[in-house]
């Protein structure tokens, strides 16, 4: 494994680990975080390892505006504050021209993007807004994993309160901080409502793209998943796993060489069926 970082949006570094397979690299595969997650987090370097074992390399990322350095540590709250979906495609269009131009590993080869929850929706909504770019040539497909079928889920109050008052917190669990959603974040999706309109985005999609969702997940329903898939049929296809929750079973920290979960197991074995399917 090599850890790197490459400029990403808004002058902030995206950072990354590299996994390298023995041999001939298959595919590429980019795993990108959702809101409070990091490459670290969890189910990452599990299925990272595991996808590299299968032949693929796997870059985990953080992507730039998530606040996080390399390792487990505290968020920035000041970039966690100024992060938009904007930036988070933006970050995505930085990775494919630095695989593309040798900068990361796997120039040459196909490129899957996986992303789980907000960083499943970014991953859709990058190849939604830029799949017929030439950054984008590479891209072969996208895995989503537990991915709203919204960009706001806000109420109208809390908007209300994010406009009037510049930011909204919420608490991390996992380190105590309060975070904030700054206004920027919604005043972009009131000024662009069609690039920022996820199932208009997801019907642009060329690329075949799977979602995998949980059953019982309490975070996401697992309705999102099929809303996705009827936003583009002929692309998509839909494996809700039963008795999997957001993350699906899986602890944060995960030791990457520790037992998974069936349900964690079935998202490996799902996504490498796609996979497979779309790089032979």
């Amino acid at each position: 494994m090599r850890d790197w970082d490459i400029p990403g949006g808004g002058g902030l570094p995206i950072r990354g680990t590299t996994h390298i397979p023995e041999g001939d690299a298959r595919a590429v595969v980019i795993v990108v975080h959702g809101y409070f997650g990091y490459k670290e987090y969890g189910m990452f370097p599990w299925l990272a390892g595991h996808l590299c074992s299968a032949g693929h390399v796997v870059h985990r990322i953080n992507l730039s505006h998530s606040g996080m350095d390399h390792g487990d540590g505290p968020f920035d709250e000041q970039a966690v504050e100024a992060d938009t979906w904007n930036r988070g495609v933006e970050d995505i269009g930085f990775l494919m021209r630095a695989i593309d131009r040798g900068v990361l590993a796997g120039q040459g080869r196909g490129v899957v993007l996986l992303g789980h929850s907000r960083g499943g929706s970014t991953c859709l909504l990058a190849a939604g807004r830029h799949g017929r770019d030439d950054d984008f040539s590479a891209l072969v497909g996208i895995v989503s994993l537990s991915a709203p079928a919204s960009l706001d889920r806000l109420t109208d109050e809390a908007k209300a309160e994010l406009l009037r008052g510049g930011r909204l917190g919420m608490t991390s669990s996992r380190t105590g901080q309060t975070l904030y959603v700054g206004r920027g974040w919604l005043q972009e999706q009131l000024d662009d409502p069609e690039g920022h309109d996820l199932l208009a985005q997801v019907a642009r999609i060329e690329r075949p793209f799977g979602l995998i969702h949980g059953a019982v997940d309490p975070t996401v329903h697992a309705s999102d998943a099929v809303t996705l898939a009827q936003a583009n049929p002929a692309r998509s296809r839909v494996r809700l796993i039963e008795d999997a929750d957001h993350v699906f079973n899986t602890p944060n920290p995960f030791p990457a060489d520790a037992a998974a979960s069936p349900q964690l197991q079935e998202v490996f074995d799902t996504a490498s069926e796609w996979i497979d399917n779309w790089v032979a």
